[in-house]
């Protein structure tokens, strides 16, 4: 059994990692409710991108866009498919990164033509320590979600689709579905399907606009889409780091709730300890007073 110093000693170090676990707590949900406030305020303006692609589907469904192409001649094993994967700078967050990791590992496993964008450095490593190419490592991005940084990486994806180094365009982030859940989402990016802005219901008292586009409805699409897709993007990483941080949350949660629990039995260990020792001590006194006695009845 451990002597009450060293119990004392081990007790200062887990009420030391249980202030960094809080305070690391305190960060963390600070970070997430400033994120989800940007989200929230930004959700609207794209929001109404793709209720005006809807639009002009749905009165011109004619146009022909090469972000709706689906390249329906390159057959599977032709087919060049790109995956924007969004993982953390950081570890500390439970399964978070490895969720997410997973995923892009089976993806890639189905396809023989991939190319890899990642953001985080957790996934940069991830893939360098298997010897995975990657085409473009963004560095940090996802510490400081910005609409800047989402349309660097919307930027060249767009890119490399429009010259025909990519045929698909896939993204794997994390979605908190509440403050309990959270689901690594893979979605295609581009091309667009008609079909996802067609579902939607115009009450029968709506009067159906006519619309004008200038110079053209494809050059309308040019502008549109591209902002559309960085919407997308921004809202995949402000997604994943609002996750990243509620993982980090519950963990440091988990680690603070097991340094109480510990120490509650460190306490207890030490005052057994302590009154084994003092219990020992009032022995000795009694057994040296008893002995003295008998010295002195001599």
């Amino acid at each position: 059994m451990a002597n009450a110093r060293e119990i004392l000693s081990r007790m200062k170090s887990v009420q030391d990692t249980r202030k960094i676990t809080n305070a690391m707590y305190l960060i963390s949900s600070t970070k997430m409710k400033k994120s989800r406030k940007l989200l929230d305020e930004t959700e609207p303006y794209f929001y109404t991108l793709q209720d005006l692609i809807r639009r002009i589907l749905r009165h011109m469904p004619e146009v022909e866009h090469r972000y709706f192409d689906s390249r329906s001649s390159k057959s599977g094993k032709e087919r060049v498919r790109g995956l924007i994967v969004i993982t953390g700078d950081k570890g500390l967050a439970g399964a978070y990164n490895h969720n997410v990791l997973k995923i892009a590992h089976e993806w890639m496993q189905q396809y023989e033509n991939n190319r890899l964008y990642v953001v985080g450095e957790l996934g940069r490593q991830y893939f360098a320590s298997r010897h995975v190419p990657v085409d473009e490592q963004f560095h940090y991005t996802v510490q400081n979600p910005t609409m800047h940084r989402a349309r660097l990486i919307s930027s060249r994806v767009l890119e490399e689709y429009e010259t025909g180094n990519l045929d698909e365009v896939w993204i794997l982030y994390t979605q908190m579905v509440n403050s309990m859940a959270m689901e690594a989402q893979l979605e295609p990016l581009l091309p667009l399907k008609r079909e996802d802005f067609g579902q939607i219901s115009i009450p029968a008292d709506i009067i159906q606009e006519e619309m004008q586009m200038v110079p053209s409805p494809e050059a309308v699409m040019d502008h549109v889409v591209p902002n559309y897709v960085t919407g997308f993007i921004f809202g995949a990483l402000v997604e994943s780091f609002c996750s990243e941080q509620n993982a980090r949350m519950m963990a440091m949660q988990s680690a603070s709730d097991n340094a109480s629990a510990l120490l509650n039995d460190l306490s207890i260990e030490y005052n057994r300890v302590r009154q084994a020792a003092i219990t020992q001590e009032i022995t000795e006194v009694i057994g040296g007073a008893k002995a003295q006695k008998k010295k002195h009845n001599r």
